[in-house]
């Protein structure tokens, strides 16, 4: 994957309840781990009380082809209620940026999350050495997985943001 290889994938969902709740549970990275079938654990990393910009967080991920491993995430942006987003490994050349973005509609909330992959170096890179030829192949595949992580968060925000 090269620099100019940054794909993104998304979601969005309207959910009937105000963006003040609905950021309560987007910016709660317990939930997302709950909720996610890949994030095992995470952790705020030094005395956090609540997120904001430069915070960090350790998290523990699990996959059936690759294993285990631990990342290390920085908070990138944290505008209650409107976004929630943090990059994963260095900040300069990030693994993966991931997204929460609210707003007020129709008397509730449209709620989007996104991922980019890359440009920094991922777990995918020793596939792509291994197989050049089935670089998009691989890529595609991931992404397929994080849609799939996408869609599953949203329903399963949206779920309690409305049952509140």
């Amino acid at each position: 994957m090269t620099d100019a290889d940054t794909p993104v994938v998304e979601g969005r969902v309207h959910v009937a309840a105000p963006p003040e709740r609905v950021w309560e549970l987007v910016s709660d990275i317990h939930l997302i781990a709950s909720i996610s079938s890949e994030l095992q654990e995470v952790s705020w990393l030094g005395d956090v009380a609540e997120p904001a910009v430069g915070c960090r967080f350790r998290g523990r991920s699990r996959h059936p082809a690759v294993g285990e491993w631990t990342t290390t995430s920085h908070v990138v942006a944290c505008e209650a209620p409107r976004v929630f987003g943090w990059d994963v490994g260095l900040p300069e050349r990030p693994t993966a940026s991931w997204c929460f973005e609210l707003t007020a509609r129709d008397g509730g909330t449209e709620l989007r999350q996104w991922a980019r992959m890359g440009p920094g170096p991922s777990n995918l890179d020793a596939a792509i050495a291994a197989m050049p030829e089935k670089a998009e192949r691989i890529v595609a595949g991931r992404l397929r997985e994080w849609q799939a992580g996408i869609d599953a968060n949203l329903v399963a925000i949206k779920e309690r943001a409305e049952r509140r």
